[in-house]
């Protein structure tokens, strides 16, 4: 059996095993529905054991990973790839390990309990407790918290050297000089390393929005944005760095828009509104221009044309024809949109918060956004995106500095006030943390809006080490 066999037995089987779960839950635990796939399952895991030593399914953060080798999604299986996961960490099960030839008894027994716990104060407890002698072992979810200051340090410079490329070649394009999305690589493999190795922490970078230089801040942001959603979706590393491309370059039609109507303060007229419309077909016009036309080039070109166009094609530029648009473009066009909500701008000088563009976001998913790819959006960047300003129970005040997709409604936070109202260091916490009394040592009770306070995660972060 070749490697890519192997792979596609292990999709097989994780998306399977999604099946019996959540067929479970709806039927009889020996509903043929259920013991059909209880069937395909364990002919899949044997299969399985008949090359490896052992079967070991383990969620690690947000991804699952078959053998220690972290697992790629086809999209017909998204779903249950999704659903296990929010099941895994509802039950606290880390991991499920199979060393010997598996019978439909065994896991007939692992569902039986599975759901039967899954309604329990201590629901990994109980099932330790009553799988202790099953052929079947598992493992509680672990919450590994990792700080590396010179981590830190990379994505930083990670981050502010996309941003420094994307100001030089917008800058290049606006003079009329030739330019080659070629040249764009090096720095978009960076940005896909740091994604696939520190997702939080660079997302976390997203919250810098610069006044003044909004539209290279705001092009790094959705390319960041953007590649984070793929790698969620399953996307090869090929694939991640030609979408951080194509969402990089997706405004680059504003280069031939002129300043004074770009970066007006006051309310656009009729006129200058249709000029802002029409950057992306300029997008078109400046892609296609470039030196050495290519496949990249030409994907670059459809996302610049279509990113403002929406699902239901409400958008801008109309199409003359019933079309859907290009994948890459849906998933740029729901970072465009957050991050433009999100951001100061020279027409709307109090950004809006996190939570607020998820709700008016979440009311487009289904028909000016996609609702599949929103919904992952909506896992990615968590319950509290970062930047939310937080009150905690603790009456400290800070800012949602990175997400923890163990615990969601726990999030790791900067502390920027004290419980007196006095600013402090921005020292992060880790709201999974507890107390001797095995109580957690802050909780959230309520989001502020940081407008209101003159406050931004962008200050404090570029006050860190």
């Amino acid at each position: 059996m070749s490697n890519r066999d192997d792979l596609e037995l292990q999709r097989k089987a994780v998306n399977q095993l999604g099946i019996i779960l959540r067929t479970a839950q709806i039927h009889s635990i020996n509903n043929v529905a259920v013991t059909s796939a209880i069937e395909k399952f364990v002919y899949f895991v044997n299969e399985i054991l008949f090359t490896e030593n052992n079967v070991a399914l383990e969620l690690r953060g947000e991804y699952f990973y078959f053998n220690d080798n972290r697992m790629r999604y086809a999209p017909e299986h998204l779903l249950n790839f999704d659903y296990l996961v929010r099941e895994f960490r509802r039950v606290e099960l880390g991991a499920i390990i199979i060393r010997r030839e598996m019978t439909a008894m065994d896991m007939l027994t692992f569902t039986r309990v599975f759901i039967s716990s899954s309604f329990l104060q201590a629901p990994f407890d109980e099932m330790k407790e009553r799988m202790a002698t099953s052929n079947i072992e598992i493992k509680r979810l672990e919450n590994i918290i990792e700080e590396y200051p010179d981590v830190k340090k990379m994505v930083k410079k990670t981050y502010f050297k996309a941003v420094s490329y994307t100001k030089g070649v917008l800058k290049k394009i606006s003079k009329g000089e030739k330019v080659n999305l070629k040249s764009a690589k090096r720095v978009i493999t960076s940005l896909v390393n740091q994604i696939l190795e520190q997702e939080q922490l660079l997302l976390g970078m997203t919250a810098i929005k610069d006044y003044d230089e909004y539209t290279y801040h705001h092009s790094t942001n959705v390319s960041i944005l953007s590649v984070a959603l793929g790698q969620r979706l399953g996307l090869s590393r090929k694939m991640l760095v030609e979408l951080g491309i194509v969402s990089l370059f997706h405004d680059i039609g504003k280069t031939e828009i002129p300043n004074e109507v770009l970066n007006k303060p006051g309310a656009l007229t009729d006129d200058e509104w249709k000029t802002i419309k029409r950057h992306p077909k300029y997008g078109v016009k400046v892609l296609l221009s470039m030196r050495n036309l290519d496949d990249l080039t030409i994907k670059t070109a459809i996302g610049a044309f279509e990113h403002h166009m929406n699902c239901d094609l409400t958008g801008y530029p109309r199409p003359g024809l019933e079309t859907e648009l290009d994948f890459f473009s849906r998933i740029v066009s729901i970072a465009d949109q957050y991050d433009a909500m999100t951001a100061e701008r020279v027409y709307r000088r109090a950004p809006m918060s996190p939570e607020k563009a998820i709700a008016i976001m979440t009311e487009k998913a289904g028909k000016e956004l996609d609702a599949l790819l929103f919904k992952f959006f909506v896992n990615m960047v968590g319950v509290f995106p970062a930047g939310t300003l937080v009150m905690l129970d603790s009456r400290e005040l800070g800012f949602v500095y990175e997400n923890n997709h163990l615990f969601l409604q726990r999030p790791r936070v900067m502390i920027i006030a004290d419980r007196d109202g006095n600013q402090v260091k921005g020292d992060v916490v880790d709201l999974t943390e507890k107390n001797d009394n095995d109580e957690y040592a802050r909780t959230i009770i309520k989001t502020l809006d940081a407008s209101e306070y003159n406050l931004k995660l962008a200050d404090y972060l570029l006050l860190q080490d």
